[in-house]
């Protein structure tokens, strides 16, 4: 693995997890007033196209990244839609 992989991977980390918080809160409260149905609905169609391009250009990093945040998205609106 060379280090723009090693980059990427630690960058994905990151960026994935600071979704975390946000899904623990949702899934703690059940409220999800603060969330934008619009803005998830355009960031999951966002997060799925890097997922199709990580796979098509083979990088790990993209498709873990990409792969996790699609799943803590879906989530958050599937309570969005189910707590409206």
């Amino acid at each position: 693995m060379d280090l723009h992989e090693v980059i990427g991977l630690v960058a994905a980390v990151f960026t994935t997890t600071s979704f975390l918080p946000q899904v623990f809160k949702t899934y703690k409260t059940k409220d999800t007033s603060g969330l934008s149905l619009s803005m998830y609905i355009i960031f999951f169609i966002g997060v799925l196209l890097w997922l199709i391009y990580g796979v098509w250009i083979n990088s790990l990093s993209i498709i873990l990244a990409n792969l996790i945040t699609a799943i803590l998205t879906l989530y958050l609106l599937v309570m969005k839609i189910k707590y409206k």
